[in-house]
């Protein structure tokens, strides 16, 4: 779900797809799926047994990967085989495969688990009302995050210059040249994480119920995501800076929304394939600490990510600076944004070696 993230936290991105034109117009987009979705349901739930998590997931994520190409294309606003030739089999590849089909399978599961741990509404044993709700929102979601992906490809053909593209390329070449950085980050959230779903666990039922490790384990991700995304933000890393330079009131929204909210998302996911794809009780314990482990580990990850990418922005509205262009982050993701000449290179990594220059 990065590309999600990156659609609403790094600022270019978000101002594009928050245009009220293409507000307006991804509203009408996604009316159609949840409607094409609800039908097929109703038309298909007496021949397809739907009331099996495996048939459901597979039958969500198919239906979401044809809703990721039809979106996608109307935020390209051009056929299909137009915008195969200029995106590539890779990247149109990407938006149905990842977008549509692995997405959708997601956020079913995330439905489904929010439904039973929440409202108490178990899939297992009342299959029709949660179903249907898991197939309508995961296409409904879909629609819109591909149209918002084609919109930006299509500002792309159109002479924008977009810095980072979310389609995970950026964030792969981050990791490959900040490991130890990433290593550093997730590793040690990790391990936080895995500790307190273990000290929960001391207090028996309560401890291990999903309601109790969902809720604590999400605040402590949430709270490990802000400071990753501050410490991301800066080049030195140094997180307290940037936080302090915030008010209470702009550092609780952000903790909501993404960290929070997020958190959440990533833990139950989790929590959904083992509930109700695993399925095997004896397990629990270990998957809680798995679940832990991850979804921490994912949110710091992210985090600190998106906040390079903010700052990599913040450093290039007004040009390069001759200490940015030694960062080869910086630089190879300019270069395929066609920022810089394609080829440059440099020496050092963004955030770790360069220094502030000196105005004035």
């Amino acid at each position: 779900m990065l590309h999600r993230l990156a659609l609403r936290v790094v600022p270019q991105l978000n101002a594009l797809v928050t245009e009220p034109a293409v507000r307006k117009r991804k509203r009408l987009v996604m009316l159609a799926p949840g409607l094409v979705a609800f039908g097929l349901y109703h038309l298909l739930k007496s021949s397809l047994p739907l009331d099996n998590p495996f048939v459901l997931l597979l039958f969500s994520g198919f239906l979401a990967s044809l809703t990721a190409l039809w979106s996608y294309r109307m935020g390209r606003n051009d056929t299909v085989a137009n915008f195969l030739q200029e995106d590539g089999l890779r990247r149109v590849a990407w938006v149905v495969g990842w977008i549509g089909m692995v997405y959708g399978i997601q956020l079913s599961l995330l439905v489904l688990m929010l439904l039973k741990v929440y409202v108490a509404y178990d899939f297992l044993l009342h299959p029709e009302g949660p179903a249907m709700m898991a197939i309508i929102i995961a296409s409904s979601s879909v629609t819109r995050d591909a149209f918002e992906l084609g919109y930006v490809r299509w500002k792309e053909q159109h002479g924008q210059k977009v810095v980072t593209f979310p389609d995970g390329g950026p964030f792969r070449r981050w990791v490959q040249l900040e490991l130890g950085t990433m290593g550093r980050w997730t590793g040690g959230a990790a391990v936080v994480s895995m500790g307190a779903a273990f000290f929960l666990m001391a207090f028996g039922y309560v401890g291990q119920h999903d309601l109790t490790q969902s809720i604590v384990l999400s605040i402590l991700s949430a709270c490990l995501g802000l400071v990753a995304f501050y410490a991301g933000k800066s080049r030195t890393g140094d997180w307290r800076s940037g936080i302090q330079e915030r008010g209470w009131w702009s550092l609780g929204r952000f903790w909501l929304w993404p960290c929070l909210t997020f958190a959440l998302t990533y833990y139950l996911v989790q929590a959904g394939f083992f509930t109700f794809l695993v399925q095997h009780e004896e397990l629990k314990s270990i998957a809680q600490l798995l679940i832990a482990a991850t979804t921490a580990a994912i949110m710091t990850g992210y985090s600190f990510y998106l906040g390079r990418c903010q700052l990599l922005e913040a450093e290039t509205s007004h040009g390069i600076p001759a200490n940015i262009q030694s960062c080869p982050f910086v630089m190879g993701i300019l270069s395929k944004a066609g920022v810089v000449p394609a080829g440059t290179t440099s020496t050092s990594v963004v955030g770790v070696t360069t220094q502030p220059e000196k105005v004035g």
